[in-house]
């Protein structure tokens, strides 16, 4: 019999409403579970998101041992899942906030990672209101014999970012999103989402607001770059069954990695 993973995306759009954001994210998750998902990921900014970005971002972010954490702890032990999903972070400078991504299972947090690239372009400049992250190592945690890493939206289009991950030993890469709506952008997103699967040779699991500021489309990758599952407009969750030996097998047939003549380091 094949080993398989079930893991889930959840696209909702979040409002300021911190404890709405936060029952939408437990029906998802529940919807995921009853459909045997034993991880799911939820969009980028799920504890508070305002557009225009203003000074509440400060005004409601939290610590990573903050309540958003503790709720969705307490929605990953009921389910028995892990739950991966954006959160507005304190930062050293009181005007501005992390742009946070936390692991977390029902005894706590398991992984965090906090936004390197900042989205400063297509006529946005989240840095005026986000403080970026430390070109840290990755942080990646262990679910059911695969090890999940973590990156942001924007940090999509750097492609150092999933060499990194998967020099970590990453066999999926979990990337909640708000990717802003344009000319072009949802096929960005479905281009990029293939790409960093089929170079990396990796499951990609990612989750996006809905239209309509974000494009919607949040969806599961797996290594060949073969979309398992999607989702469209709706707020939803689509789940999909991850076969645990994929990885291993295409990156025997295909060893780009190993073949690589090149590092990737900070800068």
């Amino acid at each position: 019999m094949t080993e398989t993973l079930a893991i889930g995306v959840g696209q909702f759009a979040p409002t300021a409403d911190t404890a709405a954001n936060l029952e939408v994210i437990a029906h998802l998750v529940a919807t995921a579970s009853s459909r045997g998902a034993r991880l799911v990921a939820f969009p980028e900014y799920s504890s508070y998101f305002v557009d225009p970005f203003d000074q509440t971002l400060a005004e409601n972010a939290q610590h990573l041992d903050g309540p958003f954490v503790s709720a969705l702890t307490r929605i990953a032990a009921e389910h028995e899942v892990v739950i991966v999903a954006g959160l507005l972070e304190h930062a050293s400078d009181e005007g501005r906030v992390r742009n946070t991504v936390v692991a977390v299972d029902g005894a706590g947090l398991r992984a965090h990672y906090r936004k390197l690239h900042l989205y400063d372009a297509f006529g946005q400049r989240e840095s005026d209101w986000v403080e970026p992250g430390d070109a840290s190592p990755p942080q990646t945690f262990e679910l059911a014999g695969l090890r999940f890493g973590l990156m942001t939206c924007y940090d999509l289009r750097f492609p150092e970012v999933g060499r990194l991950l998967v020099d970590a030993g990453a066999d999926v890469f979990v990337v909640p999103s708000e990717w802003v709506r344009g000319p072009l952008k949802e096929h960005h997103w479905r281009t990029l989402l293939h790409a960093r699967a089929i170079e990396n040779t990796v499951f990609m699991a990612a989750a996006d607001h809905p239209p309509p500021l974000g494009v919607g489309h949040s969806l599961i990758v797996d290594p060949q770059g073969v979309e398992l599952a999607a989702i469209g407009t709706a707020t939803d969750v689509a789940v999909a069954h991850l076969d645990v030996a994929a990885v291993e097998r295409v990156r025997r047939v295909n060893p780009a990695l190993r073949l690589r003549r090149f590092g990737v380091g900070p800068r």
